[in-house]
């Protein structure tokens, strides 16, 4: 069987190492004469890997040891309104940095729980750019100021940590964490759906301050709240233990490659020669996104003439190159450049550019 070049923005590529490993390993996992999906998840065999995976994870991101890692569920959207039902009470706000379409979801899904207030957005600019610093408008008392470093449909991505003063940074990284080292200490709280660089969709990732666990919220039943989970080792209910196996080898892999600071190199150098590529097009090619904004995860694009969209993608798909098609919110196309995406498949993508604009003029 060959395996295509998958440029999926998600449930995204899975390390080619990762899924032979899952492989070999899913009828007879670690010698136990059991799948890892068939074990019991309080069992000393499970528990070991649980903890093995989220070791990992803090020397990968240095996590602090007042930092506590949750393997959650429910997908980003999910924790989108879960964020403010534990980290704020009734009559709070939170300040929320729109940039994008899940920025913008983010505020829908809190507004039931909290006055989210939006203090920039660059929603004029039609999320081609960043809102300029000097135009946020923080508040005071803010339970917590919420942003999107990287927005997967935009293509847009902060190359900073934003310094906010007056209340504890959120982050939704779903689509960039584990692509470069952050400094997580400049974080209340960070939280990522895996089906992106972590693993299979169905399991979220949270780092959350141990002082945020403590805030008393509202009145909620307990599955709800963070600081339960917490005290149960991400086990009140029965987890996703297959996302959080897979999870745990993606770690592992990571490890292997060098780390994040070469796996951010390896980032930096593959958006590097896409966009050159698309810049030196001569304009057959464009990028809608300013420059200082671009995404290294996702690369939103143009064709001079949308009239070819259709044959571009056809062919594209028919040389290997899967999932290239716009979000519909945006459309033209769109490659994913997540951590399991190698350098070769970006020169294939690029290979494959330059000859369709040579056939097709």
């Amino acid at each position: 069987m060959s395996r295509a070049w998958n440029f999926s923005a998600g449930p995204a590529a899975l390390p080619e190492a990762v899924l032979k490993r899952a492989q070999a390993e899913l009828l007879d996992w670690n010698g136990s004469g059991a799948s890892v999906m068939e074990l019991s998840h309080r069992g000393k065999p499970f528990m070991a890997l649980a903890a093995a995976a989220e070791q990992r994870l803090r020397s990968l991101m240095g996590v602090p040891a007042n930092y506590k890692v949750l393997f959650l569920q429910g997908g980003a959207t999910q924790h989108f309104a879960q964020i403010p039902m534990n980290l704020a009470g009734p009559g709070d706000h939170a300040d929320y940095i729109v940039t994008g379409h899940w920025g913008e979801k983010a505020v829908r899904e809190a507004a039931p729980y909290l006055d989210a207030r939006v203090a920039a957005t660059s929603e004029a600019d039609h999320y081609l750019k960043l809102p300029a610093r000097d135009t946020w408008q923080l508040s005071e008392g803010a339970a917590y100021v919420h942003y999107t470093p990287n927005e997967t449909i935009h293509g847009v991505e902060f190359h900073d940590i934003p310094s906010v003063d007056n209340a504890p940074l959120v982050a939704d990284m779903s689509s960039n964490i584990l692509s470069e080292p952050v400094d997580v200490s400049r974080f209340g709280l960070i939280y990522a759906g895996a089906q992106k660089n972590i693993g299979p969709s169905g399991l979220v990732i949270m780092i959350i301050r141990d002082d945020l666990l403590a805030r008393a919220g509202r009145p909620m039943a307990k599955i709800f709240r963070y600081a339960e989970h917490a005290a149960n080792d991400s086990m009140l209910n029965t987890p996703n233990t297959w996302g959080w196996y897979l999870a745990g080898l993606t770690f592992e892999w990571l490890e292997e490659q060098g780390g994040l600071k070469a796996m951010g190199a390896r980032n930096a150098a593959k958006a590097a020669l896409l966009y050159d590529a698309i810049d030196s097009s001569n304009g057959y090619y464009r990028s809608p996104v300013e420059v200082a904004s671009r995404s290294r995860m996702n690369v939103p694009f143009t064709l001079h003439d949308s009239a070819l969209d259709a044959a571009f993608l056809k062919e594209s798909e028919a040389a290997g190159l899967l999932a290239l098609k716009g979000h519909k919110a945006v459309g033209g196309m769109r490659a994913s450049l997540y951590n399991a995406v190698p350098l070769e498949a970006v020169e294939v993508l690029v290979n494959f550019m330059r000859d369709f604009a040579a056939r097709h003029g």
